[in-house]
């Protein structure tokens, strides 16, 4: 039998503040989470959705350095971009706190401090990689090298990007500091663990047993790790910034970034709820589900509930933890390091007024059970071919049609026909369909329902014809309309989890003062007689031209990734001095200049040398113009055997340079020299 709860208390996790959240992070975590605390309030539920930038940890400190500011001042940029944006989304939390807040900082520090007390940790003394040249132990992220699966020469030491491998700073094949480029050292360092073995009993019976209800992807996840055995974990890391770790001997050592931030949970309960937060963590009645991505399946369903059992005090083991896989972009890695991404803040921006498409294409794509791709093609296709041609054209028929013959009142209901029945009958299978997929965190599907009650319209509408029957028999295309703005009415509350701002619109359209799950599958949620608003319209097609620009954007990007990814090409085999001084290398100034015929990438040039006149064809036509090279100093060979090209003796090679970006650029001398002069 499923237990009943008196109230919920939802989490997303914590994103780094040291950049803003991007597409990945809201079809993994805030999406969904808000969908699903939407969802619980339509219900009447007592539900309490809390958030937070987690602001310690190695990722901010990288920032800092390289912008040359402080970590505080990089969470506090960060912060800000990241609450503004989840805000203007519409993810509708509670409380959106920070983990540098003071309270925070004694949770935590209590927090460690109790499980210290208890003797629930242990000392261990272990090597790190050591920076000798900066004299700091180096967290995992501080530590670069080749990464020992794909060969990527960038990896961290705690996971590779590329290919997504997790590694430890050991596997890296010539490690060396983040901070400096030197080698690093192994050096003995002494840290507190929590001894996960001691809680692998308890884990197993909780999750393999009590929870077998729980996404394949998590509970396989969680039992692949309790299979191979838990082993102790370090909760202190030799940091500068982050909670200091609370006692005697622990100078230059913070509370490590997994044991710090999901407390910051309960310092965000404690923020919102100073007198009753204890209820949502303690309280058996109380049901607490934690929305993350696969990546942190291990921290929220291993480490922090090992962290609670070993704290004590009644505090409660999460319920479920919906955790979604990655969503890819145009069918690569998301990569924040490689600005491979899309970003909220900028996207809110170049699609003003447009949160409810993003949310729906990410709802629609969500990465439930497997890695999902976003491309800016289905983006486009979703809103054109399903909230504009299926929702927005359903609610549009039926008001214009309720203005049309009626004067945007509301007509009566009058006799059903069994089509009529058949429609309701409908929306109530689709209702419970709509809810038991909400109530299993099955977003994507619970959406495909919600789009089922527009296609229902349309089809009815269809059928039924009221533009034809308006011309013999009003009462019938009265109830006919009335059918449709019903089903209207249900289109607000069943949307309003996914896209709250339509959905809002839609009700205001209706005149639907306050939305209740409860209202959906009734057939009488809007009364006759009452006025509607003017029809406008819920969504607008996106045009090409805005995908095409999203589309050259990630390519620049790309560009942008190769260039800044090149490295120069090994040096050639050792020549002798006499090879090289065989080569006549002489300054030439261009007579004439065009381009071959039949031949894209030929240029033919004549040559002044000095001597006489020499014709040189070059392969350059890509990058230059003929009419602007003609009367440059160019640097050429003068004595290569000729050869024929097109039809074309070529009697010598012009030398040039091939760019970061495969571009070539002509070798000239620095100032005017008398043709014919010779390099050397």
């Amino acid at each position: 039998m499923e237990k009943k709860f008196k109230r919920t208390l939802i989490t997303t996790a914590l994103p780094y503040a040291n950049g803003p959240v991007h597409i990945g992070h809201l079809a993994g975590v805030y999406v969904p989470a808000d969908i699903y605390a939407r969802y619980l309030r339509l219900k009447g539920e007592d539900v309490v959705m809390v958030g937070g930038s987690d602001e310690h940890g190695v990722p901010i400190t990288l920032r800092a350095r390289k912008e040359g500011i402080t970590p505080q001042e990089v969470v506090d940029r960060y912060h800000n971009i990241i609450k503004d944006s989840l805000e203007e989304l519409g993810v509708s939390f509670d409380i959106y706190s920070r983990t540098t807040s003071e309270l925070h900082h004694k949770t935590a520090s209590e927090f460690f401090r109790r499980l210290y007390d208890k003797g629930e940790f242990t000392v261990q003394t272990a090597l790190q990689p050591y920076d000798e040249k900066t004299g700091e132990f180096l967290a995992d992220r501080y530590v670069v090298g080749t990464c020992p699966r794909c060969g990527n020469e960038n990896a961290y030491g705690d996971q590779c990007e590329a290919c997504g491998s997790s590694l430890n700073v050991t596997d890296l094949i010539n490690p060396r500091s983040a901070l400096t480029g030197e080698p690093v050292k192994m050096r003995e360092t002494t840290h507190w663990y929590l001894p996960l073995d001691k809680w692998e009993p308890k884990l197993r019976e909780w999750i393999l047993e009590e929870h077998k209800e729980w996404k394949t992807n998590v509970y396989g996840q969680c039992k692949s790790w309790l299979d191979a055995g838990l082993q102790p974990r370090a909760v202190s890391r030799d940091l500068k910034w982050g909670v200091p770790v609370p006692v005697e001997g622990a100078e230059g050592k913070v509370l490590y970034v997994w044991f710090d931030a999901p407390i910051g949970y309960i310092s965000n309960t404690k923020e919102l709820l100073p007198d009753s937060w204890e209820k949502y963590w303690k309280d058996p009645e109380s049901r607490i589900i934690n929305f993350i991505g696969k990546d942190n399946i291990v921290f929220h369903c291993i480490v922090f509930p090992s962290m609670l059992m070993a704290y004590g005090d009644n505090f409660q083991l999460p319920d479920n933890v919906p955790a979604n896989e990655f969503l890819n972009l145009e069918g690569d890695k998301i990569s924040t390091s490689r600005n491979w991404a899309v970003w909220l803040h900028e996207y809110l921006k170049e699609f003003p007024g447009k949160q409810d498409v993003l949310r729906y294409v990410l709802t629609a794509n969500a990465p439930e059970t497997k890695d999902n791709d976003f491309t800016w093609a289905d983006f486009q296709a979703r809103n054109n071919n399903e909230l504009v041609a299926i929702l927005g054209n359903f609610v549009n028929r039926a008001v214009v049609l309720t203005h049309k013959y009626f004067g945007g009142m509301i007509p009566v209901q009058g006799t059903l026909t069994d089509a009529d029945k058949e429609v309701f009958a409908e929306l109530g299978r689709i209702k419970e369909a709509l809810s038991e997929a909400l109530d299993t965190f099955h977003f994507r599907e619970a959406l495909k329902q919600a789009m089922e009650i527009a296609r229902l319209g349309n089809r009815y509408l269809q059928e039924s014809e009221p533009w034809k029957l308006a011309k013999t028999d009003l009462d019938r295309t009265a109830t006919i309309l009335n059918v449709a703005l019903q089903l209207c009415a249900n289109l607000a509350v069943a949307f309003e989890p996914f896209i709250p701002f339509s959905a809002a619109r839609l009700a205001k359209m209706l005149g639907l003062e306050k939305l209740d799950w409860n209202m959906l599958g009734q057939n009488d949620l809007v009364a006759p007689g009452m006025e509607l608003a003017p029809a406008e319209l819920l969504f607008e097609k996106i045009e090409d031209t805005q995908v095409q620009e999203q589309v050259q954007k990630l390519l620049d990007t790309k560009k942008a990734n190769e260039i800044a990814a090149w490295k120069a090409q090994p040096q050639a085999e050792t020549v002798e001095f006499d090879t090289f001084a065989a080569c006549d290398l002489r300054v030439g100034t261009v007579l004439e200049c065009e381009k071959v015929p039949k031949a894209d990438k030929l240029l033919r040039f004549l040559i002044d040398d000095g001597l006489e006149k020499c014709t040189i064809v070059s392969g350059i036509a890509k990058y230059y113009k003929p009419e602007d090279l003609v009367g440059k100093q160019v640097c050429f060979i003068a004595n290569l055997a000729p050869r024929k090209l097109k039809g074309i003796v070529s009697e010598g090679m012009i030398l040039s340079a091939e760019n970061s970006d495969g571009s070539i650029v002509l070798l000239s001398p620095s100032a005017a020299v008398a043709p014919g002069a010779k390099i050397g």
